[in-house]
């Protein structure tokens, strides 16, 4: 099967970890790749090593296993555990967190995969509830300043034997990723102490919040000042702990806006983002230029059985079908600049005749009692934000010959323009942002009448106090993880994930960090990533040799470039294809209403570059990148539109319209 035929099922029923999304407690697996992406495959030998320091350390408990132990046998236990951190030698530290880790991760007295999970669980909120975690914080910022970094930069050569003494961040990863997903089986205590563990995470630790400490890791290891940081580690946790204890992802994004618009006033909003994104529909690609030479050749080999060029359809026949389901290659034109030949999918002149014939009526495409159940229009509500103003000093100025200023008075218009106004306050839509920069701007002017501003003590503004001093830096360090790493690496796609979920939804706070993403180049280091193979990143397979927790029951094969090549079954790789949403995603935030940004996706050329894009048949993905050819699209010219009809229809059908835009027509 062809790349660019490729469709991915159900691939809209995404979460924020770019995973299918599955009942919660239905299936006992659906964490488990979460778990395994941490491991690389040089640590498949440490599982012997953990289970080796466990057993050296649990003699005293000799002919009985772990799981025969009350749960009163094994508290005391892991307090005998805790103690041992604390001593001074390093080496026996390392011990004890490797026996730590052994009961975190794995079990050989378990025989099926299910009781290791269980088991696992089991034992990691047994090790949270006897204070394991906040030794673990403090063993972490002991070890970030301690003589290992700086033996570390000395090394002519630095490799992952270096790095294996940080076993904490396995631990800790480990905790997070569990503690954080809820089942449907778990216990009144354990969904307390997922609360108390998220009150934990929040406030400051010695000055800082946890994630504050792992953005210092980042920082330290670009700057070679600790090369031998587990990079890979430290940015999943880093990650998995801003999106879950901190910012949070989707759902919780949509809520927090509900909350903050009732408590401003503000009207409800329009519609849920997240259902109407899940429910669209992918649409198939416009053709490429080769596709349109290979059809143009069958085309001259076989005139006896050319078909008649039916004529482009009207745009009230999308709420029905899909608009790109016509696969004439004369009524998809490439891009000009991205064809070499000049093809713009022009018809030969003996074909003229064939034209003037009138198009046979089209057959339907489904039984008339399935088109029921798709919605009718648009699918987003129109909204009008700072349009009436405008609109109506326009048409003053036009008809009466001066200006009012205000919004209300309609006396010497036209009764279209009263129509059309009536239009735009139905329509009208105050965003959040508005309302924190007029209080801002009150603010300002009337600092001792108003006072100074109250600001909710919140795990994201605590977050966000800590990094401002060093933002830039940070901001720095995660662009040079994402331009430095492969296309496939995991350290890449988890720094894109944390910039997507580190641009704050305060209006202020918002663009002070997308103006350091804006000065360290990130406009043009996103579109040089997408200006490669996106086809081939995207269903690059997931290489599934040390697969936890089944590597623990089974024996697995020995690690060979054959093995390393099978890779698994999956067509699309879902962590690939996320990183490149939320990369769009941040690339949408940045240019949104900035002129001068917009001109520099034009001038960087990037629309032939999204139009590649837009052959991932996911209908998030295709939603975003159709966002950012729609705000330069009255930059391209009218050529570029006139050749690209099919990408503007799509525009029309999927994105959310902006009355009195110019964006399908303006120069």
């Amino acid at each position: 099967m062809q790349t660019e035929d490729m469709e991915v099922p159900i691939i809209n029923n995404l979460n924020d970890n770019g995973d299918r999304q599955r009942p919660k407690g239905k299936d006992v697996f659906k964490d488990q790749q979460k778990e395994s992406e941490l491991y690389s495959y040089t640590e498949e030998p440490e599982f012997a090593l953990n289970r080796d320091y466990f057993e050296e350390d649990f003699r005293s408990h000799r002919g009985r296993r772990w799981i025969e132990l009350t749960v009163e046998e094994q508290r005391a236990y892991v307090m005998r555990l805790l103690d041992a951190l604390e001593v001074t030698d390093r080496d026996k530290r390392l011990k004890v967190a490797r026996a730590i880790l052994y009961l975190a991760q794995v079990f050989d007295e378990c025989d099926t995969e299910v009781d290791v999970l269980h088991w696992s669980r089991h034992n990691i909120f047994l090790l949270y509830d006897m204070g394991i975690f906040t030794a673990l914080l403090e063993l972490l910022s002991m070890e970030i300043n301690s003589q290992a970094c700086s033996s570390a930069v000395r090394k002519p050569a630095i490799s992952l034997a270096d790095s294996t003494e940080l076993v904490l961040l396995s631990i800790m990863y480990l905790m997070v990723e569990t503690i954080r997903v809820q089942t449907e089986d778990d216990r009144p205590e354990w969904i307390a102490a997922r609360e108390a563990f998220k009150n934990e995470l929040s406030p400051l630790y010695n000055g800082e919040p946890f994630a504050l400490l792992l953005f210092t890791m980042v920082t330290k290891f670009c700057s070679m000042n600790a090369p031998h940081f587990p990079m890979k580690k430290v940015l999943l946790l880093l990650w998995k702990t801003i999106l879950q204890f901190t910012l949070g992802g989707f759902e919780e994004l949509q809520e927090m806006k509900v909350r903050h618009r009732e408590r401003l006033n503000l009207p409800p909003l329009p519609e849920d983002s997240i259902k109407v994104v899940r429910a669209m529909r992918a649409a198939s690609p416009p053709a490429s230029a080769m596709e349109l030479i290979e059809q143009q050749q069958q085309q001259k080999r076989g005139r006896r059985s050319r078909r008649p060029l039916v004529k482009q359809d009207s745009l009230d026949t999308y709420n029905e079908r899909d608009p790109f389901k016509n696969d004439d290659a004369r009524d998809e034109e490439e891009d000009p600049e991205d064809t070499d030949s000049g093809i713009e999918g022009e018809v030969d002149p003996l074909d003229r005749d064939v034209i003037i014939q009138p198009p046979p009526p089209p057959p339907p495409l489904r039984p008339p009692t399935e088109r029921v159940n798709f919605p009718k229009g648009l699918p987003w509500a129109p909204k009008v934000e700072k349009d009436i103003e405008h609109f109506l000093e326009t048409s003053r100025n036009k008809f009466i010959g001066f200006t009012l200023g205000d919004t209300e008075t309609l006396v010497g218009l036209p009764r279209p323009i009263h129509e059309s106004v009536k239009t735009l306050k139905q329509h009208k839509y105050m965003s959040i942002a508005e309302v924190q920069i007029k209080r801002e701007e009150e603010l300002q002017q009337c600092p001792l009448t108003l006072g100074e501003e109250e600001v909710e003590d919140t795990a994201a503004e605590m977050l966000y106090l800590g990094m401002l001093p060093n933002l830039s830096q940070y901001v720095i360090a995660l662009l040079k993880l994402l331009l430095a790493a492969a296309p496939t690496s995991k350290a890449k796609t988890d720094s894109i994930n944390i910039l997507a979920d580190v641009l704050p939804e305060e209006m202020l706070q918002f663009e002070i960090v997308s103006q350091h993403l804006v000065f360290a180049n990130c406009i043009p280091l996103i579109l040089k990533f997408f200006n490669q193979n996106i086809m081939s990143y995207i269903s690059a397979k997931n290489i599934c040799v040390l697969d936890f927790p089944h590597c623990v029951v089974h024996e697995m094969p020995e690690l060979t470039a054959e093995s390393l090549e099978a890779g698994d079954s999956s067509q699309f790789c879902w962590r690939n294809l996320f990183s490149c949403i939320n990369l769009l995603r941040i690339l949408n935030k940045l240019t949104k209403w900035k002129h001068s940004r917009t001109m520099m996706l034009v001038v960087f050329k990037s629309a032939p570059i999204l139009k590649r894009a837009l052959k991932v048949k996911q209908a998030m993905m295709q939603l975003y990148v159709l966002k950012l050819l729609k705000i330069q699209t009255k930059y391209l010219g009218r050529q570029w539109r006139k050749s690209n009809m099919k990408t503007m229809s799509a525009i029309y059908q999927k994105v959310r319209h902006r009355l009195n835009d110019d964006w399908a027509y303006g120069n």
